[in-house]
């Protein structure tokens, strides 16, 4: 068993590192891009103040259509789309495409789930002082869904981080690609096991973390 391990380390550092590079791509794209997502959701639905249900109901119907791809059949779908980013469908920074895709949907719906808890009267009593949506978004409801979207954040970060392991399918490397390339392909049991091992230990690192920024932030802790 040490034997197999110290023989596979050398690779099983790359694969490591090519996980944590496209979990530190992909996420903060998906922060950026579906906070603003999710408030035009939350914003332009049916009974907002926006009034926009045409613009709702195209936001909502690309989000469902893109949440409703299993991840694997996305990788494959939008290769073409992979390509003309960035030049090329194969590799680690290929596969940081259709996981941002993947993720931006889903972490746009909670976002938006997370503003429709925040306190009607709250955002009432701010544009009765005056406060412009800008205001009102920044000031109440980011404010006070801090808490929700901290949590959302620490979601996506533990399922996506999952997600990479389906990068093998096209060269994308990473932690699933190694077990199952020494586990599966070589029968090296024991790599891995060291290898979910590994994938257990980050996992609970990045929901502790998460937690822990929740637990920072809610005023009622």
């Amino acid at each position: 068993m040490y034997e197999q391990i110290v023989a596979a380390l050398p690779d099983f550092w790359v694969a490591l590192g090519e996980s944590l590079y496209m979990l530190l791509v992909t996420i903060p794209l998906t922060i950026l891009l579906g906070i603003p997502l999710g408030t035009l959701l939350y914003y332009t639905r049916p009974g907002s103040s926006l009034h926009a249900p045409r613009t709702y109901l195209i936001l909502n119907g690309i989000v469902n259509l893109i949440r409703s791809f299993p991840f694997i059949i996305l990788l494959i779908a939008i290769i073409p789309l992979t390509r003309l980013i960035v030049g090329t469908a194969l590799g680690t920074t290929a596969v940081i495409v259709p996981l941002t895709i993947n993720a931006i949907p889903y972490f746009a719906r909670f976002v938006e789930q997370t503003l429709l808890e925040v306190n009607r009267g709250l955002i009432e009593a701010a544009e009765a002082m005056g406060a412009n949506k800008f205001q009102v978004i920044w000031k109440v409801l980011y404010s006070e869904g801090r808490v929700g979207i901290a949590n959302s954040i620490t979601i996506i970060t533990v399922s996506f981080f999952s997600y990479s392991s389906m990068a093998g399918l096209v060269g994308g490397g990473g932690l699933g690609d190694f077990a199952i390339k020494y586990g599966y392909n070589r029968y090296q049991t024991y790599v891995m096991g060291f290898t979910i091992v590994v994938i257990v230990f980050f996992v609970q690192g990045f929901q502790f973390i998460g937690n822990y920024f929740v637990r920072k932030l809610d005023k009622r802790l």
